[in-house]
């Protein structure tokens, strides 16, 4: 029986994860948000700070929208960060500080999909909602020869069907995780020992040679190139050396972030392009040209359906600017390492 061997699996299988070794509901949440388009490896580092930075759900929903940003820095994706702070403080101050014990109340949390919604339903209250990530589908479409394409509602509603009758009512927390760590440690994308697989014999895949056809994805999406000019603009002060930032408004990437002076353009500039456009774009911005600008570092960065281009420059002034616009904030340099910054302004800072 299908089950009950993919249990004995995971008896001897399964992966010793912190998040596993919990019943709070408040943890498993916080985990399942992480673990959100996010490795393991990497999420168990943010999992173990977040712990212990908001022990329980009121100390997150007390925390700040920039606090939260910023334990969350690295991570990418930050609109999960800023619906786990709109979620945690509408269950302390709306639901009295306990999580919906229900799929249907879970599910109605911000941020919330219907794979974390029955992944937290089954591993913090053993309902009987099966999980259905990326791993899942690959295991489950080339045991049964399943070659609807996957991340359709179709998809998601014949394997949900499938999986309901499948799993162990007794114990889907433990199902759940069977199916998921059997599909990223063994049926993986490339690579599986097929032939010494425990479910060899009744695999659709294997017996009809199409292992590495399924499963069936959606075509991709198109990924658009961007191109960022990142000016680190920069005076002394009594001491200091000072600079401006600007945080990210809603409607784009990084929303709340902070962020160097920037002029994005439609197209790469040409060497002999770049320094006369920023120093005309500086003497749009202040009034006056900087004392001296500098080449900097330039990184890439992919998201989903973005590929960036970032070239940073420094531009030094022997004073403060006499007109800064409202947009920018002044800062000293040695605060900004304390504000949320995308990766990108991170990986600058920490290269000077």
């Amino acid at each position: 029986m299908f089950t009950d061997k993919l249990l004995n699996w995971y008896s001897e299988n399964g992966r010793d994860l912190p998040w596993r070794r919990t019943d709070n509901p408040y943890y498993i949440w916080l985990s399942e948000i992480i673990l959100q388009q996010t490795r393991i490896e990497q999420g168990r580092a943010y999992y173990e700070r977040f712990i212990k930075e908001y022990p329980s759900v009121r100390h997150l929903a007390d925390a700040t929208e920039e606090q939260v940003l910023k334990t969350w820095q690295g991570l990418g994706y930050y609109s999960r960060a800023r619906n786990l702070h709109a979620a945690a403080r509408h269950i302390a101050h709306d639901l009295g500080g306990r999580l919906p014990d229900t799929y249907e109340g879970i599910l109605a949390l911000k941020g919330v999909g219907r794979y974390t919604a029955a992944a937290i339903a089954s591993f913090a209250f053993r309902l009987p909602h099966p999980v259905i990530d990326g791993n899942v589908y690959r295991f489950i479409s080339r045991l049964y020869g399943i070659y609807t394409p996957i991340g359709t509602d179709a998809a998601y509603r014949e394997f949900e069907t499938l999986l309901t009758h499948l799993i162990d009512r007794e114990r889907p927390d433990l199902f759940n995780q069977a199916l998921m760590d059997f599909g990223s440690t063994w049926c993986k994308p490339t690579g599986c020992d097929c032939g010494n697989c425990i479910f060899a014999q009744e695999c659709v895949a294997r017996r009809e040679g199409k292992v590495a056809l399924l499963p069936v994805k959606p075509d991709k999406v198109q990924v658009k190139p961007r191109y960022f000019y990142y000016i680190d603009v920069q005076w002394p002060d009594e001491g200091d050396t000072m600079a401006l930032v600007h945080r990210r408004e809603a409607g784009d990437i990084w929303q709340g972030l902070y962020e160097l002076p920037l002029c994005e353009t439609s197209n790469t500039l040409a060497d002999e392009e770049t320094l006369p456009y920023l120093r005309q774009q500086l003497i749009q911005w202040f009034g006056t040209e900087p004392n001296e600008i500098l080449a900097g570092p330039c990184f890439r960065h992919q998201l989903t359906h973005r590929l960036i281009t970032a070239r940073f420059l420094q531009a030094r002034y022997s004073h403060r600017p006499s007109a800064i616009p409202e947009k920018f904030t002044v800062v000293r340099r040695d605060e900004m390492k304390k504000l949320p910054v995308p990766r990108l302004i991170d990986k600058y800072l920490k290269s000077l």
